[in-house]
Formats: structure tokens, sequence, C-alpha cells
């Protein structure tokens, strides 16, 4: 059985209503990362200098020396860049992304970001490559920086953020059972639930391109306006999108180093008087954010249909596709994920199987679905899901010679094409069906079949919408 982890779908066309705070059409997140003296430095035990995140353009790591140049441009972060930050940005609610090892070398900073009531998150031990770092390293290294961010500011992380991450990381954040949110993915506008055995954890995503990195980078920002601009695009189209009934979540990060340079906050403080302009913005910590999505969107526990073993799928999915468990079947063995856990992912995996089946399997569905308003149905031998939809149409409520109507269709169709009349039921009246009827039935018979095979297939569409919602 092939599983595929990765969610490509999320809320899809449809994303829930966040209900953000008195009705707020957009909540706007600032992280501001500290990692200023947690980074690479053969003072702090590393093998060589910094190389990411710097003024330095292509600046690459010195093996067993310290960067001078590199060092001073950090060092200007924590000197100079926090403190004109701290001044713009006070009065906002803002989430730190805090490496442990760089807030225990600024006691100043930390008071400072204490007394202005912003959240200080976990950003790691060290503020270093995680992606070939064994697993019992990265999770030692993940508790060190829990019980230093406790020592350094009085209680423990509640949000984390490592970065430049490894594959295991979100597990093994979730795994500690320590954090209200684990915002290592930039998957989405809005908050959601991953689940790592019986732990559910809320991811609240975050940014690259809405943050100064990009000052850091070919290719990226050169001037203060071209940040500035990019933000008032963005939190634009966000703001109508919330105004339309959909708000979402505009996340922006920011680097002391990066930011902190004079050039850049002039640029940043304009966006924000512009923000600040307008009615209905929440601007929240990461925190906040989260406890408020786990209040009114709470994680879901229902089964999964792709974490299902073989016999619940085809109890649960196996007479989608009328009498027919076979296809429910196959589609259990396809590769399967969290991408298929909704209604349009299943229809998806189990038409994938009608389709590829020989003719003749596919005439055996056609053959089992019944006449429309025929024998089974007024001897109520129908299945439930057939007579519900037949119902709904209102065929249980037929004249007699509405219903002697039907049977005659029904036995000079089968007659002319060898399968019964099939129609989604549920996308019609009584008179629309008729006329399909009287409309399809000249049709030659491959035309015909084709078309009784895609209204199996809404059929099932259906079906599968009313187990398991949109």
């Amino acid at each position: 059985m092939t599983r595929y982890p990765r969610d490509m779908t999320g809320y899809g066309a449809t994303p829930p209503d966040p209900q953000w705070p008195n009705g707020a059409r957009i909540a706007v997140q600032i992280v501001l990362n500290y990692e200023e003296g947690g980074e690479n430095n053969v003072l702090h035990g590393d093998a060589a200098s910094e190389a990411f995140l710097s003024e330095i353009t292509g600046a690459a790591p010195w093996p067993g020396q310290r960067h001078w140049n590199m060092d001073s441009l950090y060092e200007y972060g924590a000197r100079a860049g926090f403190w004109r930050l701290h001044r713009l940005l006070g009065d906002l609610p803002i989430t730190v992304y805090g490496v442990a090892t760089a807030l225990a070398r600024a006691p100043a900073q930390v008071a400072a970001m204490q007394t202005a009531g912003w959240e200080i998150a976990s950003h790691g031990l060290k503020w270093v490559e995680h992606k070939d770092m064994p697993e019992d390293v990265e999770r030692a290294q993940m508790a060190e920086a829990i019980r230093l961010h406790t020592e350094v500011t009085g209680a423990a992380p509640r949000g984390w953020y490592t970065g430049r991450c490894s594959g295991n990381t979100v597990r093994l954040a979730a795994e500690t059972g320590q954090f209200a949110y684990v915002a290592d993915s930039y998957a989405d506008d809005l908050p959601y639930w991953m689940r790592f055995g019986r732990t559910d954890q809320l991811i609240v995503p975050y940014t690259m391109d809405c943050n100064d990195m990009r000052f850091a980078i070919q290719a990226g920002f050169t001037t203060g306006d071209q940040f500035e601009s990019y933000l008032r695009d963005s939190f634009d189209m966000l703001y109508a999108e919330g105004g339309a009934g959909a708000p979402k979540m505009l996340s922006i990060g920011l680097h002391c180093r990066l930011m902190g340079r004079p050039g850049r906050a002039a640029a940043l403080a304009r966006v924000i008087d512009y923000m600040k302009g307008h009615e209905g913005v929440w601007f929240a910590t990461r925190l906040q954010i989260a406890e408020h999505w786990a209040a009114v969107h709470p994680a879901q526990r229902a089964a999964c249909p792709s974490e299902m073993s073989c016999d619940d799928f085809v109890a649960a999915f196996g007479g989608i596709f009328e009498h027919s468990p076979w296809i429910a079947e196959r589609a259990h063995a396809l590769e399967l994920g969290p991408t298929h856990d909704c209604a349009a992912g299943v229809h998806s995996a189990l038409a994938r199987v009608f389709r590829t089946a020989t003719e003749d399997e596919r005439l055996h569905v056609l053959k089992a679905h019944p006449d429309l308003a025929g024998k089974l149905a007024t001897a109520g031998k129908l299945t439930a899901d057939s007579t519900a939809e037949q119902a709904a149409a209102g065929l249980d409520l037929l004249t007699d010679d509405e219903r002697a109507a039907f049977q005659t269709l029904n036995a000079e169709y089968v007659a002319k094409h060898g399968f019964p009349f099939i129609i989604a039921v549920k996308d019609n009246d009584k008179a629309s069906i008729l006329a399909a009827f009287h409309r399809r039935i000249g049709n030659d018979r491959d035309t015909e079949f084709a078309e009784a095979c895609r209204q199996v297939e809404r059929i099932a569409e259906l079906r599968l919408i009313d187990k398991l919602g949109q």
C-alpha cells in the first residue's frame, strides 16, 4: 500500500472562515527573527563561519576561522538593528523567533522584548542547518533549546520555528507536546492541523515572500520601496479577500541585521502606517492566532480515508459505485495520501479505477444500476442511496401514467443499448429526467455508453459529498 504524505489540497476552493476577533478582515502577524549570536561561528564551537542571510553576496563559510565582516554584520543586528525595530514596532504585538543561544547572549534585548509584551517563540538552539542532522541529535538539540529558552526568558516557548529545518523537524516538534503551534511551513494563508500519531499539531505557516531575507538573496529586493510595495500589494489582496468573506493571515518576516538598516526600516514604517490606516485589521502574535484558531477550529479526529485499512475503506466506499466494491478495493491500493481525505480525493481514486477498468467491468457497473422508477423501486429493493436519490427527484410519487411511461422508456432503452438508463437524478427533476430520456435513447451505443459512464461518476461524486462533505 503506497501512501503519499504531502497534502496538495489543503482547504481547496472554500477555506474556512477564521472568524478573527471583532470581525477583522485580515490578521497581520509580524515576526522579528533574533539570530545574532546564534549563527555559525568558531566561537560557538562550529566548524566554520556563517554564510547565510547577510549583506555579503555569495558568502562562503570560512572553515576553522572567524569571518570578521560576517561577524560584524550580525553584530549590527544586535547592537543597532534590534533597537531601531524595537522603537518602530514597540506598540504592536510582535512574535520573536529567538534562537536560544542568541537570546542567552542578549539580556538587554530579551528584557526589551518582554517589556513590550512580545511573544518569544523558539527558533532552535543555534541558527545552523539541520537538513543532514541525525534525528537523535536534532531531538536532543530541540530539548536543549527549550531548556535554555526557559532559563533565559523565564517561560517555556509556546511556538517553534527552526527555519533551516530537516524533514524530521515538524514531527519532532509535535512529539514534544510542547507547542501551541509550529511555523515550519509555507503552505497556506491560514493555520491548519497536522496529525502525528495521536498528536494533532497546529501549523501556523510562515512566509518567504513577505520577508526581508529577500534583501540578502540574488534577484531579491534592493530598495526599501520594493519591499514596501510588495507588502502593500499582499495586504491589499488579502484585505479584499477578507472583505469578500474569506479572511486570511498576512505573515511578515523581519531580521534585525537586515530590516534594522535605516533605509529599509523607513519603508517598513511607511507600510505599517498604511496597514494601521485600515479598519478591520487584527495585529496579533502567532500565539494569539494559534489560540484563536484552536478555539474556533479545533482539530477533528474523523477517520481519514487514506489511513483506513482496505477492509474499512471498502466498507465505507464499496457502495459508492453501485454494487461494485471491487472499485474501492483497487482504489485503496493507489498512491493515496492526505490530499485524498475528502470527497474530491476519494472520488478521484475511485474514478481512476473505473475509467481504467475493462469495458466488460464497466458494463457490469452500468448493469448494476436499477431502472428509474422500475420494478425494484416499486418493490422497495433499491439500495438506500438509490432509494433516496430517486425519491429526491419525485420518482417515488409518480402517477400511473408517468410510471407506465418510465417503464416503457426503460424497456426500449435497455433493448437498444444493453444497460439501464442512468442519470444523476440529484442534478435533475422529473421533467428534465424525462427530457434526457427521450433525447438520449436515440444515441448510438458507444455515445450512450460514454454518457452513462459519466453519469455513474457524477452519481458517485454526489454520494461522496453527502458522505464526506465538500
